[in-house]
This record gives C-alpha cells, sequence and structure tokens, in this order.
C-alpha cells in the first residue's frame, strides 16, 4: 500500500526566507522517502535591519506579508496536507518581531513560530544524518546563518552536545561580533572536540552549498582545509561585483560568503578537522523530519 504526504517548512532567517515543499512517500516494509518536490527562496535580509536598529523596518514587514501570502498560495496549489513555519535569531531579537508574526497571523493565516538557539540545533539534528555520516567516527555539526552559527558534536551517530552562537553572516559584514563572542565559541569548540583523536566537520547552510557545488565534487565527498582555504583567499581577491560576474553568485550570496567561509574555517581549525561534508541539509530538512517524527508536536493544518 502507497501513501503520500505533502509536508512544507517555512524558514524565516536572518539573510533569507524560504519555503521548502517535500513529498513522503511511505511504501510497506521499507523506510520512508522524503522527496523535495519545491523549494523558493526570497533573500529578505531581516537581520540587516534587526542587528543594527532593533527591529524590521517598514519596507521588509510589506515584503514579509507579501511572501507569506505568496507562500500560502504555493503551498494551497501544492495540496499541503500540514506545514511548520519557524524563524529564527532576526526576528527572535527584533522588537518587532512579536508584532510582525502577529501581523502575518492576521493577513495570511500563517502561524509563525519564533524559535531559540538550542531548539534550531535539535530540529536541525533531526535531519537523519545518518544516511550521510559514518557511526564510528565523530563529527562537529556547523551550521551558519546569518544571524547565529549552531555547532553540533556527533559521536558515534549520537549528538553529544550542541550550542548556539551569535556569530552569523549578516553581523560579522555589519562588524557587530564581539571579539569576547569569537574567544567564547572558539574555547567551546577546543573544549569540546579536544577528547576526540580525529573529527571531521559536516556544514550546512546556502554558503557552504554554494561552495561544494562549485568544487564539482561528488555527493558524499569532503571538502578539504586546504581547498576551503584556497577558496576563500580566492573569494577576497575579488570585488563584490566581480564575484556577481565573474562567479556567477547572486547579489545576497555575494558579499556573505566571505564570512560564512570564515566561520567554517574556523571551526575546522580549532577543532583539527582536516575535511569538511557537505550533506546540503538545513533548518527546513530538519522541519519536514520533525514533523513526520512528531519530534515537533505543533504544526498546523493548511486551511
Amino acid at each position: 500500500m502507497l501513501k503520500i504526504f505533502k509536508y512544507a517548512a517555512i524558514d524565516i532567517g536572518s539573510n533569507a526566507v524560504r519555503l521548502l515543499i517535500s513529498s513522503i512517500v511511505e511504501e510497506k516494509n521499507k523506510p520512508p522517502r522524503f522527496k523535495k518536490t519545491s523549494l523558493v527562496r526570497v533573500p529578505i535580509r531581516l537581520g540587516a535591519d534587526v542587528f543594527i536598529n532593533g527591529k524590521i523596518s517598514k519596507e521588509n514587514t510589506n515584503r514579509m506579508l507579501d511572501t507569506m501570502q505568496a507562500f500560502k498560495l504555493l503551498m494551497k496549489t501544492h495540496r499541503v496536507d500540514k506545514y511548520k513555519a519557524c524563524a529564527t535569531s532576526a526576528m527572535r531579537e527584533a522588537k518587532n518581531g512579536e508584532k510582525l508574526a502577529a501581523q502575518i497571523l492576521e493577513n495570511t493565516g500563517i502561524t509563525i513560530d519564533i524559535i531559540g538557539g538550542e531548539e534550531e540545533a535539535t530540529i536541525i539534528a533531526a535531519t537523519d544524518l545518518s544516511t550521510f555520516i559514518d557511526k564510528n567516527k565523530t563529527y562537529l555539526y556547523v551550521d551558519v546563518g546569518g544571524g547565529s552559527t549552531e555547532f553540533s558534536v556527533i559521536h558515534n551517530g549520537e549528538k553529544t552536545v550542541s550550542k548556539s552562537f551569535k556569530v552569523g553572516t549578516v553581523r560579522l559584514l555589519n562588524d557587530i561580533v564581539k571579539k569576547e563572542t569569537w574567544q567564547e565559541l572558539e574555547q567551546w569548540v577546543r573544549t569540546e572536540t579536544k577528547e576526540y583523536e580525529k573529527i571531521d566537520v559536516i556544514g550546512s547552510g546556502g554558503n557552504i552549498n554554494n561552495i561544494f557545488k562549485t568544487s564539482g565534487k561528488a555527493l558524499g565527498k569532503p571538502l578539504t582545509y586546504f581547498y576551503l582555504t584556497s577558496y576563500y583567499q580566492k573569494l577576497q581577491s575579488y570585488s563584490y561585483e566581480e564575484r556577481i560576474t565573474e562567479l556567477n553568485m547572486n547579489q545576497d550570496r555575494a558579499d556573505v560568503i566571505i564570512p560564512a567561509t570564515r566561520i567554517y574555517l574556523s571551526a575546522m581549525k580549532w577543532s583539527g578537522a582536516k575535511d569538511i561534508y557537505v550533506p546540503k541539509i538545513g533548518l527546513a530538512d530538519g522541519i519536514i523530519k520533525s514533523m513526520y517524527k512528531e519530534i515537533i508536536l505543533s504544526h498546523t493544518k493548511l486551511k
């Protein structure tokens, strides 16, 4: 007996807003299959408002309302069964974050959960990394966002510790990450990874996905510390305009990719990792898996 469900995840980040629609295929005596049906990304840089001015601007409030209305229609036309919308550090720190969530609910009927950093790390960890990792190895999972980066140590297939730090690409771009925060992050990574003789990094986020795609590596094969260092130097040698024209990057990727690469390289250096694996998963994937596994109990049926 074949059963097919459609779930949607909305990820409201500091750099962009995403809608992921996935089909879940259930067959008798087989594990469920998760197939991405549609992924829409809108570059509303909420973090640029919030991390500098403390609140979301009127312009971006209107863009958010339009985007959520569009997402509602897309979910409706795709006949989505359930959805969940999660907002991270930008809306969490915005003085008017709760107000915007209420406006979106009133205008579109979409309920938004503003989640904490630790909950974000838990949702991302639900992405069932078993298909990407070797259970006999140790990994430092690094999910770089615009406002924060989530770190988890995975040993023998189990997450042992997680922590969220206010070190993100939009914050770094605007030079508003405190030196003490970097030092705290370095200390945490060194402390939590020092007991392991060998460790690899798993990189998550749009920027590392972009770098991995550019590398031409086969899925499942890692990028080396040497490769990432060389690519970082290459990125810095190009101007913002040249990264758009010569490296064919989107405008909202061409600036944040440098601070993102710095975070991944720092994590590799502090943990002693020589390789970084890029399974191309993130918060939206975690929301879908969490809804299916009922790790997140509060999801909404589309009306």
